[in-house]
């Protein structure tokens, strides 16, 4: 096992064989300061060489070459890709990617959002999505999932896992987010708790994550139960970086392969 897989979450779920896959933590990598030490994140105002020196450490941990860890350029949109080839050119700006091409390694970024890795083994096709509360509101999970039936999954075939996210007990909002939520469905009030602050609320995004798998048919569904926000020690947080007034933050990389 590599350094980079020996700091990385599994999924128990996904762990039974053909496809290998990791939710990587912060630790193992060659980043300093506020990135120490993975940091996986092009979009961050890390050293460009430091974070292509980690991604390398993680495309080695699941068996692929550089060129075949692919990570789309994350824009918070319902928008999903399949793919068959490493990119060419610019990265395609989205937040999901589908293939069934084996040894083509597909990967998101994270710092409290949603990262989510989807797999049908039957069907050999997999997935992986980037699902903050823009996206998890507008479609990115469901779009994955149709993606993934284009490429020949089938929906009760497919199994999902959740790396770490923000959870209900760290993610305070204001009366307007919670409105957002409530005008496309009065039942999605029940993700969102009352907290300390009058006219606030605490939001339940992998909760809210859960629920729009389980009705759009998914087989299983797995939370690895993970908070980013409460764990500074393996996970960035950019609510964390906000509220502690640190310049930058780093991203959380879930990966997953066919074997």
């Amino acid at each position: 096992m590599s350094e980079a897989m020996s700091f990385a979450l599994q999924s128990g779920l996904l762990a039974d064989g053909g496809v290998r896959h990791a939710f990587f933590t912060r630790q193992g990598g060659v980043s300093t300061g506020v990135y120490a030490s993975l940091n996986g994140g092009t979009g961050s105002r890390d050293d460009a060489d430091r974070v292509a020196q980690n991604r390398a450490l993680m495309a080695d941990a699941l068996g692929v070459t550089p060129e075949r860890f692919l990570v789309p350029y994350l824009v918070h949109s319902p928008d999903c890709l399949i793919v068959d080839a490493p990119f060419s050119g610019e990265r395609p700006k989205c937040d999901a990617l589908v293939t069934r091409r084996r040894g083509l390694a597909l990967g998101v970024t994270g710092a409290d959002c949603g990262i989510l890795l989807f797999r049908d083994v039957g069907a050999g096709v997999i997935g992986a999505a980037h699902a903050g509360w823009k996206g998890a509101l507008t479609g990115v999970l469901e779009s994955t999932l149709q993606a993934m039936e284009e490429a020949g999954a089938s929906r009760p075939g497919i199994e999902v896992a959740l790396g770490p996210t923000i959870a209900r007990a760290s993610y305070e909002v204001g009366p307007e987010f919670r409105d957002r939520f409530v005008a496309v469905a009065a039942d999605y009030a029940a993700f969102f708790h009352e907290s300390g602050k009058p006219g606030h609320s605490l939001f339940d995004l992998p909760g809210f994550i859960g629920l729009r798998l389980r009705e759009a048919g998914v087989g299983r569904f797995e939370d690895l139960g993970q908070d980013t926000y409460a764990d500074d020690a393996r996970f960035y947080s950019y609510r964390r970086s906000v509220h502690r007034g640190e310049p930058d933050y780093g991203r959380l990389v879930a990966a997953i392969v066919l074997e």
